[in-house]
């Protein structure tokens, strides 16, 4: 009788293959992000990070959190995030017009740099999103998977994809279909990797950004855990420079 069950024991062996490949194969436009969002930050810009989705993830990640860098801007709008409405998130993330409508709100300055991320750069708001970042001046770098991005068709009106648009891409290895495992009945794809690439690639080019800051003989700014000693009032006190200018903030 054939085995009818998921190998789930092997799945922890192909997260950390598939993290080790983003390691060897991306490392240099890791570094390549990390040295224009280090020079944009320096110069009093901000980071700005955008996704939708499950991708919003990696936004959240990267916001107020211990040993995450301070200067960061997280775009969360709820009509593109699966807890108000997975269905509905899904069609407005296909709308012309949304990316516009949204981060023109957020504080885009000409020297920011963001990041946006989408697994398979396809639907219309991330593309356009990239496309009015730099229309603003500001630099954008885009976490993706290329094997599902070349694969699938553009859901833009001129059949552009994130990749194509943005200045750094990175890709998170994510295959066709964002999982690495089969069910057996149905061939059906489980097992995702998305979140863990992406986030794994946050924070590698957080860490990159910290050592830059230190090559320099400088402290990085990062904020402390708000559940140790003195957490708080570390935190509030670095946070109030960026009052107005990070509204998830306050």
């Amino acid at each position: 009788m054939p085995n009818l069950m998921i190998n789930d024991e092997e799945y922890i062996n192909k997260i950390c293959s598939l993290l080790k490949t983003i390691e060897n194969t991306e490392h240099s436009r890791m570094v390549k992000a990390s040295k224009l969002i280090y020079a944009s930050i320096k110069k009093g810009g901000l980071l700005h990070v955008f996704s939708t989705g499950h991708s919003h993830m990696i936004v959240e990640e990267m916001f107020y959190r211990a040993g995450g860098l301070i200067p960061v801007n997280p775009i969360l709008d709820d009509s593109l995030m699966l807890h108000k409405g997975a269905i509905t998130s899904t069609h407005n993330e296909r709308i012309a017009g949304k990316a516009t409508e949204v981060l023109q709100k957020v504080g885009l300055k000409p020297g920011d740099s963001i990041i946006i991320s989408s697994n398979t750069g396809i639907n219309t708001v991330p593309i356009e999103a990239a496309l009015y970042a730099k229309s603003q001046g500001v630099s954008v770098i885009c976490v993706t998977s290329l094997a599902s991005s070349m694969h699938l068709e553009s859901r833009h009106k001129e059949g552009r994809k994130l990749y194509q648009v943005s200045d750094i891409v990175i890709d998170n290895h994510s295959p066709l279909g964002d999982g690495v495992m089969v069910v057996p009945l149905n061939g059906q794809i489980t097992g995702g990797t998305s979140t863990f690439s992406s986030l794994f690639i946050a924070q590698r080019i957080v860490l990159m950004v910290e050592n830059l800051y230190l090559s320099a003989g400088l402290t990085p700014p990062i904020f402390m855990s708000s559940n140790v000693p003195g957490g708080d009032e570390y935190n509030e006190k670095v946070a109030y420079n960026y009052k107005g200018l990070i509204q998830s903030l306050w």
